[in-house]
């Protein structure tokens, strides 16, 4: 007789999770996808600020060439009116600020030259770099504030102008943070500015030199003894005219 015909017959029991395990089997799910999510999270805000750096750093990038170009490319042209002194006033130029003639690039140049000013202001955003502008021809100070000044840089923490001259043997002088011979350029202007170390920018330095001899201005303009802006351009000619014969 088969022996396992005696063994009696047991019914399989199919044994399912009990409370506690589909309890801990949730939680353990629910802190894997926290974690994931919290992961998805952090580098989403990674690639966002990384973009955001970006973006800055190339703004910051634009106006630094910028300001180099507008200071390369100023025009010893006065902005005074006769009635403000016998002396023109070419240039002005403390820490916070500078003002000056020169050309507007792209659609802005249109009518000629103009007087800019480029200032550190207080801002929304800490401080700030803004340059505002009116045209050269029937200059008067009031149209320096028809407009909004356009915002070139925030963020600053600090920033400084500073002006390099000649000495009396003609030779480059030590930079200065105020610029006195109001009536000639100075040899190259430096535009220092410090962001807060969250922010993630540097400043590259900014030394610019003005590509006419503020010098030969000075002698130009004794010797045409000229008063009204509008006379300059005759002082240009003249001076180009000079150097011409003298090469």
């Amino acid at each position: 007789m088969n022996q396992s015909s005696n063994k009696p017959n047991t019914p399989n029991k199919s044994r399912g999770f009990t409370l506690v395990e589909l309890l801990l089997a949730i939680t353990l799910l629910s802190i894997l996808l926290a974690l994931a999510y919290g992961g998805f999270r952090a580098s989403t805000r990674a690639t966002d600020r990384g973009q955001d750096i970006l973006q800055e750093s190339s703004r910051l990038r634009l106006a630094h060439q910028f300001v180099h170009r507008q200071i390369n490319q100023m025009l010893p042209m006065s902005f005074s009116s006769p009635e403000d002194g016998d002396v023109p006033m070419v240039f002005e130029g403390d820490t916070n600020r500078i003002r000056y003639v020169g050309p507007m690039p792209g659609y802005l140049g249109f009518g000629g030259p103009q007087v800019q000013e480029l200032s550190i202001v207080d801002g929304d955003n800490g401080m700030a770099l803004v340059l505002s502008h009116a045209l050269l021809q029937g200059f008067e100070e009031a149209k320096m504030t028809e407009r909004a000044p356009i915002l070139l840089i925030d963020g600053i923490e600090s920033a400084t102008f500073m002006f390099q001259g000649r000495d009396e043997q003609g030779e480059p002088a030590s930079w200065e943070t105020t610029w006195l011979d109001t009536h000639i350029l100075p040899l190259a202007v430096s535009l220092q500015i410090e962001f807060d170390e969250e922010a993630h920018m540097g400043w590259p330095e900014l030394v610019a030199s003005v590509r006419i001899d503020g010098m030969a201005i000075a002698e130009m303009l004794e010797e045409a003894d000229l008063r009204a802006p509008s006379e300059y351009s005759t002082t240009i000619q003249e001076l180009i005219n000079r150097r011409g014969r003298s090469n």
